[in-house]
């Protein structure tokens, strides 16, 4: 028997990915690519956007047909805020969602072979609880992300995740302690923390995001443990200082700022004025040298007149951002936003998505160059030509070197000599 996956959107979704493979292995199945014919087709949707929505339905019709006679099973936040608009989709043989993902096999054998699609979908703040998937190791045994946390309480104007993963539900500190010494002791070198909103960890649980990283950063043999995306309300003193104070902790920090506008920020439900943002980073560079702090900004919100988009786009130029990911708004059916007047037209929205991502490109220039005529450590993750290495360094700017032998998974001492499109490059000392 074979399956094969498909993941769109973001890191915890590949990461559950990743983990429902791990399943079916397990059960006696081959993991083929997608482009393959095989048995079962699993795609874990995304709909942060429409463009998500549409992507998502493109590659459920394209599984359908590769194999009219396989199982094909669509999970992830599509498929839980619209199950009955999958379940139409001809090819659907399962519905999952967000939750009972453990269940796999079990569901996939109920579906098999069934005249009408199985709908499993339930309702995601109903009695739910971090649901723990088995054990994630790839074959790089470089980087592995570790999923701490589900759900999100924010409820942003913007956002459909909330309704789509449910309350903010954590994971036991001591299951993800034992699942990093798994992975170091598997010889994996970084760890990545990941959530729907990572800086909530700890919420339910009368515990905070540093009660675990203080832990996570004293176990022996990991080198590196990376925080992915945390607000910037959610940098107590006690996470400060730890992340200050241990070598371990990548000084790479990404902090949504979403817009550099106070009115838009008010109007999006953002928990803080850009002040407060500025002084929260502020804090943060004057306690951890070279400091890489990214960020996400969202272009073209409902009422964002070009005064607005100036006021954010000079803001995140004051930041130095070490580099943006940038969004232009899609309206999404149920949230606030959605309604709200004032929509901006499609070509606004990408004459703003240009401004910011020039922008961002000339503060990644900005950031890197203070670092050429250095030597840093570099966590080597792949050979992009022969004998031609890639790595990032602590603070996740890219590098790429000559080397001999196989580097992967090494930590390479490199001189960072020129600047190229996105990444820099070097030699090793």
């Amino acid at each position: 028997m074979k399956a094969a996956f498909y993941t769109l959107g973001c890191k915890v979704n590949q990461t559950e990915s990743e983990a429902l493979a791990g399943i079916f292995r397990a059960g006696g199945y081959e993991i083929v690519p997608f482009e393959e014919r095989a048995d079962v087709y699993v795609i874990n949707t995304c709909t942060v956007t429409n463009m998500g929505d549409r992507k998502s339905r493109q590659v459920i019709r394209r599984a359908g047909k590769a194999n009219p006679e396989g199982t094909v099973v669509v999970m992830g936040c599509y498929a839980q805020v619209a199950p009955d608009e999958v379940s139409r989709i001809p090819g659907v043989d399962l519905v999952v969602g967000t939750r009972d993902r453990g269940r796999i096999l079990e569901l996939v054998d109920r579906a098999r072979g069934g005249e009408e699609p199985v709908n499993m979908v339930r309702e995601t703040w109903q009695g739910a609880v971090f649901e723990e998937l088995p054990l994630l190791e790839t074959e790089s045994r470089v980087r592995a992300t570790l999923k701490i946390q589900e759900g999100c309480n924010q409820f942003c104007t913007y956002c459909i995740i909330p309704y789509a993963r449910g309350p903010v539900r954590s994971r036991d500190p001591e299951k993800a302690l034992q699942e990093a010494e798994r992975l170091v002791g598997a010889g994996y070198k970084e760890l990545i923390l990941t959530g729907i909103h990572t800086g909530a960890y700890g919420i339910d649980l009368g515990l905070d995001l540093n009660y675990l990283v203080s832990r996570l950063a004293e176990l022996q043999g990991l080198e590196r443990l990376r925080l992915s995306s945390v607000e910037s309300t959610e940098f107590t003193p006690g996470l400060v200082k730890t992340i200050a104070g241990n070598p371990v902790v990548c000084p790479h920090l990404h902090i949504p700022l979403q817009s550099g506008s106070d009115r838009t920020l008010a109007r999006m439900n953002r928990p803080y004025s850009r002040g407060e943002f500025e002084g929260i980073v502020e804090t943060l560079r004057g306690k951890i040298p070279d400091l890489a702090v990214t960020t996400d900004v969202i272009v073209g919100f409902p009422g964002e007149d070009e005064t607005e988009h100036r006021d954010s786009l000079e803001f995140a130029a004051k930041m130095e951002f070490a580099n943006i990911h940038v969004f232009k708004y899609s309206p999404r059916t149920g949230t606030p936003a959605s309604g709200y007047p004032g929509q901006v037209p499609p070509a606004d929205k990408e004459a703003r998505s240009r401004d910011f991502i020039d922008l961002a490109r000339h503060l990644w220039q900005a950031y890197a160059s203070r670092f050429l005529g250095r030597s840093l450590e570099v966590l080597v993750e792949q050979e992009v030509g022969e004998d031609q290495w890639e790595g990032h360094t602590a603070t996740y700017l890219r590098v790429r070197f000559p080397g001999s032998g196989d580097q992967r998974g090494k930590m390479a001492r490199v001189k960072l000599e020129s600047l190229a499109e996105g990444y820099l490059r070097g030699k090793t000392e």
